[in-house]
């Protein structure tokens, strides 16, 4: 398993006039702790796509608990639980600080693609880093 946490405090224009984050931005929220993941795992998206490839969204599920609010720091759990073939999953769990408890819980699945839109095998470079930090966590 590969895992990585993202801190950040909810922002005025994330929540609706109750106060509370609207539904669609726990997407994002998921989105940023994903880029986070990846600049972990030592290959930034941005580096991602510069070498030809990028990894779609092509499924996405979110489990909302309870309502974030304006200014509460949350914490984004991100983590690849099983080693990436034709597809690539990771599972998010959002936390806060006003109840600490979940907020919301989900996943992504993600297919790789090159540059001419056609699915293809995770590239190489990014198959070598996942399994360096996958033998690492399996020795903790």
């Amino acid at each position: 398993m590969i895992s990585h946490t993202y801190q950040f405090r909810v922002r005025y224009r994330d929540v609706d006039y109750l106060g509370v984050v609207y539904y669609s931005r726990y997407l994002e929220y998921f989105e940023a702790a994903r880029d986070e993941l990846m600049r972990a795992l030592g290959m930034p998206y941005s580096v991602f796509e510069a070498s030809g490839f990028a990894m779609p969204v092509v499924e996405v599920n979110c489990r909302y608990l309870r309502g974030a609010r304006f200014d509460e720091l949350l914490t984004v759990a991100s983590k690849i639980t099983e080693f990436p073939g034709a597809r690539l999953r990771i599972d998010y769990s959002i936390t806060g600080e006003i109840e600490p408890c979940q907020i919301a819980t989900g996943y992504t699945v993600h297919a790789f693609i090159n540059q001419s839109h056609k699915a293809v095998k995770p590239p190489g470079p990014f198959i070598r880093l996942v399994r360096e930090k996958w033998n690492m966590n399996s020795t903790e």
